[in-house]
């Protein structure tokens, strides 16, 4: 096993551990043609919002506020029902986790029941001391989800390496005040993420096993 290089890892899901945006592009596509929208929106523009919360994407693209809470409840029924067929975990995420010392987390924009479920569906489960979502309070970019991480697993800021794919990940990061490392392989844009000046740059996941 790997000398662990930090005492505590909290991680990113989507674009960091999976490959999820099949079915979250597909759920938004979903719920917009229900509500009758006709724009034409790529499925990179889709995918530069997985990590933020629901309500950042309807609002951008226009519907108004009273909209908000039914249109995310559908995303979540029918993202449900898709039982995440069309995503896959990451090459070497699994033998990454493995072989990581140290205690691990997640910080994710999912809720904690959500994430823990998925996690188990693809067998990443065991490899967690404390699984954490977003619950009731401000998604990333603010630092909440990661301090609740952190307090779950009773640690300190400054013994964690966060590591996620996206500029809110990093912005996050930052005001948590953990180390943080931004993955190339993600849904990012790198040079927004390269603002927050990460302290760490990986092109995979077994490069995670090389820091110290």
């Amino acid at each position: 096993m790997a000398v662990p290089g930090f005492p505590v890892y909290i991680f990113d899901v989507d674009g960091t551990l999976m490959d999820s945006a099949a079915d979250i592009c597909g759920t938004l596509r979903v719920v917009l043609a229900a509500e009758g929208y006709a724009g034409d929106l790529s499925d990179d523009y889709l995918r530069s919002f997985i990590g933020r919360h629901l309500i950042d994407f309807f609002e951008a693209i226009g519907f108004p506020q009273e909209k908000f809470d039914s249109m995310v409840a559908h995303y979540r029924a029918v993202y449900y029902q898709r039982g995440h067929t069309s995503t896959s975990v990451y090459p070497g995420v699994a033998e990454m986790l493995a072989g990581l010392g140290g205690r691990k987390s997640t910080a994710t924009t999912k809720g904690s029941e959500s994430v823990r479920a998925i996690l188990d569906q693809f067998g990443l489960l065991p490899h967690f001391h404390h699984v954490q979502g977003t619950d009731g309070f401000p998604a990333k970019p603010e630092p909440d989800v990661i301090l609740a991480s952190i307090a779950g697993l009773g640690a300190r800021a400054e013994d964690c390496l966060f590591i996620g794919d996206s500029p809110q990940d990093m912005e996050a990061g930052r005001r948590a005040g953990v180390r943080t490392c931004a993955v190339r392989w993600g849904y990012g844009d790198a040079e927004q993420m390269a603002r927050w000046q990460p302290d760490f740059w990986i092109d995979s996941p077994a490069d995670l096993l090389k820091l110290r």
